[in-house]
């Protein structure tokens, strides 16, 4: 029996998709129910920038592209948390098929 990983086959993974177009986002978000959580989200909280009399239209579509942006900008960071992890993860299954190659080694 053959238990090393040079005895398996490499599962070749398919190709990223490309990514949708303008047009296909858009017809996405029209095409989205009104109770969908994202924009039931942000709907409150654009209630709460208008209910503000003080805030003129600009001001409300200001406030809400920095929400936008501090959003985007969280989810970089998650992002690159979650690449960290992967690689620590990669480095851990290695170190294990190393373990295992040399727990195997030591029974022969």
């Amino acid at each position: 029996m053959n238990f090393g990983s040079k005895g398996k086959k490499r599962m070749v993974l398919p190709s990223r998709p490309d990514p949708p177009t303008v047009e296909q986002i858009t017809e996405d978000v029209n095409r989205a129910y009104l109770n969908d959580p994202v924009f039931t989200v942000l709907h409150k909280s654009d209630e709460d920038l208008k209910s503000s009399s003080s805030n003129s239209e600009v001001e409300v579509r200001y406030l809400q592209s920095r929400r936008y942006i501090e959003l985007h900008e969280r989810l970089q960071e998650e992002h690159g948390h979650l690449a960290r992890r992967r690689k620590e993860l990669l480095a851990a299954g290695e170190a294990l098929e190393h373990s295992v190659m040399e727990v195997k080694r030591s029974a022969l």
